[in-house]
C-alpha cells in the first residue's frame, strides 16, 4: 500500500495501480468552500495517457482478481465498512467544507454509502443465477454470473460520499476492476475514501482514480479497455453519454435530471406532509436528483396546506454547513448560484406568486458563500418553466389540482421519470397511485422516495438511459455476464 495523502490543502492526486500520483495533463481548478470563498485544494487533470495506464493496470489486475474465491474478494469491503465507519464524522466535515450541505446531510449520505458496501458484503449471494435439474431428459442446465474486466464510473458533485458507493463495492466484489472519476467540484470526500480504500487491503490495480474535466470522461468512453460506464449528472450530459459509450460497444447505464413531485391529498397528514415536502425541496440546498420541488395539493385543503409551508419554510436557518443550526447550506459554484436565482426570476415573470423570497438572504461572517434562502412560488401552473425544468436548488412549487387523479396526470406529463410521492390517507389512492405514477422510486407519505441499497435505484423516460440501474442486483447484472451450462451424461 502506498503512503496515505494528508487531507488538506496539498493538490488533489489521482490513484493509480495502487500508488498516489499527479494528473499529467496541464489544466486543473481550485477546489473551493462553497460557504467561506476559501480555496482548499487543487486539482490537475488526467490526460488520456493517465487514463490509459488506469486501464491497464485494471486489466492487469483483472486477470488474477476475478479467479480469486468469491469470499476473499469481499474481505476487503469488510475492512473498508469499518473503516468508513470509523472515519464517518472526519469525512463528513470534508465533505460540508467542499460541497456546502449541512453535516447532518453530509453524514446520512455517507451512511447511505456505508450500507451499499454491506449489500455488496452479500455477493456470494448475489452472483447466484439458477440451476434446474432434468431440464430435458438426462440434462442438467447451470447459469453462472461472471465478471467482464474494467469498469468505470463518473460521479456528479451533489454527493461524492455516496454515489461513487453506489457502483464501486457491487463491481470490484462480482470480480472486476474499477475506475471512478469523481467530479472535478469536490473531489476531496472521494480523495479520503480512496486513501481508506488504499488502507482496506484492494490488490493494486483493482480499483483506481482518475481526476479530470470532460477530456477524461471522454477518454474512458473511448478506451477499449472499458467494458461499461456508469453516469449519473444531468439529462443532456447523461444522453450524450449513453449514446457515445453505446457506440463504442459498451455498457452503459447513465442516471440523468428529474423534476419531481409530491401529490397531497385532502385525507393526508396536513402538517406532516407539509413538514416532509419542505424537507423534501430544500434538504442539500436542493442539489439533488431525489428532490421534489412541485407540490401538487387537492383544492379542498391548498389554503391550508400552502400556508403550513410558508410558515415551516420561513423557519429554516440558512448558513455554514458546519454549524449545527443550519438548515439549508451553501450551493456549490456562484455560477450555480445565479443559475438558480434565473429561475426564481423566471417564475417571477411567468406569474406565479414568490410568497416566500430567499434571495436576499445574508449570513454573517461568510459573505463570499453561494447562499439562497428558501423560495415558496405559489399559484403555480403546469405549463411554466419552474414547473416543467430541474432548478437543483431550494425552490418549491405549489399547484393547486382538482383531486389525486390530475395530480398524477401533473406528473406524468413530466419528461422526467425519477421520483414521486402521495400524501395520503386512504388505501385507494394509494394503490391508485402505484399503479398509475410514472416515476421509477415511489413513495407513499414520505417526502424523498431513496430506496434502500438492497433494492435497485429507479429511475424513467429522461430520468435514466440504460437497462440495468445502480445498487442491488440491478448493479450486479451490469457488470457481470450470464453463461448457461447444458450438460447430458447418459447412462453407459
Amino acid at each position: 500500500m502506498s503512503e496515505p495523502q494528508q487531507s488538506g490543502q496539498n493538490q488533489v492526486q489521482n490513484y493509480i495501480g495502487g500508488q498516489w500520483t499527479d494528473a499529467t495533463g496541464t489544466d486543473g481548478m481550485d477546489v473551493v468552500n462553497p460557504a467561506t470563498g476559501e480555496t482548499l485544494s487543487y486539482v490537475g487533470f488526467s490526460t488520456d495517457g493517465d487514463v490509459d495506464e488506469a486501464v491497464q493496470h485494471g486489466q492487469a489486475a483483472f486477470n488474477t482478481w476475478s479467479q480469486r474465491p468469491i469470499e476473499e474478494r469481499i474481505q476487503p469491503l469488510f475492512e473498508l465498512k469499518q473503516l468508513l465507519e470509523e472515519h464517518l464524522d472526519a469525512l463528513a466535515e470534508v465533505l460540508v467544507e467542499e460541497h456546502g450541505k449541512t453535516l447532518d446531510e453530509a453524514r446520512g449520505e455517507l451512511r447511505r454509502g456505508i450500507e451499499n458496501v454491506e449489500t455488496a458484503c452479500g455477493m456470494p449471494t448475489l452472483m447466484q443465477a439458477g440451476h434446474v435439474e432434468n431440464a430435458a431428459p438426462n440434462i442438467d442446465e447451470t447459469a453462472v454470473r461472471k465478471p467482464l474486466g474494467v469498469f468505470a464510473a463518473v460521479t456528479p458533485f451533489n454527493f461524492p460520499g455516496m454515489i461513487p458507493l453506489w457502483f464501486l463495492p457491487y463491481a470490484v466484489a462480482s470480480g472486476n476492476s474499477f475506475i471512478l472519476k469523481p467530479s472535478e467540484r469536490d473531489p476531496l470526500t472521494t480523495k479520503y475514501m480512496f486513501e481508506l480504500i488504499d488502507e482496506a487491503g484492494f490488490p493494486d490495480g483493482v480499483v483506481q482514480l482518475v481526476n479530470g474535466s470532460v477530456d477524461t470522461v471522454d477518454a474512458l468512453i473511448e478506451h477499449d479497455g472499458i467494458e461499461g460506464i456508469s453516469f449519473v449528472g444531468s439529462t443532456p450530459v447523461a444522453k450524450t453519454i449513453y449514446q457515445k459509450a453505446a457506440a463504442n460497444g459498451k455498457r452503459v447505464q447513465a442516471q440523468g435530471g428529474a423534476k419531481n413531485h409530491i401529490v397531497v391529498s385532502e385525507t393526508a397528514d396536513l402538517e406532516f406532509a407539509a413538514r416532509k415536502s419542505v424537507s423534501s425541496a430544500l434538504a442539500c440546498s436542493g442539489e439533488r436528483c431525489l428532490a421534489n420541488d412541485v407540490v401538487c395539493v387537492e383544492e379542498s385543503v391548498y389554503g391550508e396546506f400552502r400556508d403550513l409551508v410558508i410558515d415551516i419554510a420561513a423557519n429554516q436557518v440558512v448558513g455554514y454547513g458546519l454549524d449545527e443550526e443550519t438548515d439549508v447550506g451553501a450551493l456549490i459554484t456562484p455560477e450555480h448560484e445565479e443559475r438558480v436565482r434565473n429561475y426564481v426570476e423566471t417564475g417571477v415573470q411567468e406569474g406565479a406568486n414568490l410568497v416566500l423570497d430567499g434571495r436576499d438572504v445574508s449570513v454573517e461572517g461568510y459573505e463570499d458563500g453561494n447562499f439562497l434562502g428558501p423560495c415558496i412560488f405559489t399559484d403555480v401552473t403546469p405549463d411554466m418553466v419552474i414547473a416543467q425544468e430541474e432548478i437543483f436548488g431550494p425552490v418549491l412549487s405549489l399547484m393547486s389540482v382538482t383531486d389525486v387523479d390530475q395530480g398524477i396526470e401533473v406528473l406524468n406529463s413530466s419528461d422526467f421519470g425519477n421520483a414521486a410521492s402521495l400524501f395520503t390517507g386512504e388505501g385507494a389512492e394509494a394503490r391508485d397511485f402505484r399503479h398509475n405514477a410514472q416515476a421509477g422510486n415511489l413513495a407513499i407519505n414520505a417526502g424523498t422516495a431513496a430506496p434502500m441499497a438492497f433494492f435497485h435505484f429507479g429511475g424513467q423516460k429522461d430520468s435514466f438511459f440504460g437497462d440495468l440501474h445502480a445498487q442491488a442486483e440491478d448493479v450486479v447484472r451490469f457488470y457481470t455476464d450470464e453463461t448457461v451450462y447444458i450438460e447430458r451424461w447418459p447412462d453407459a
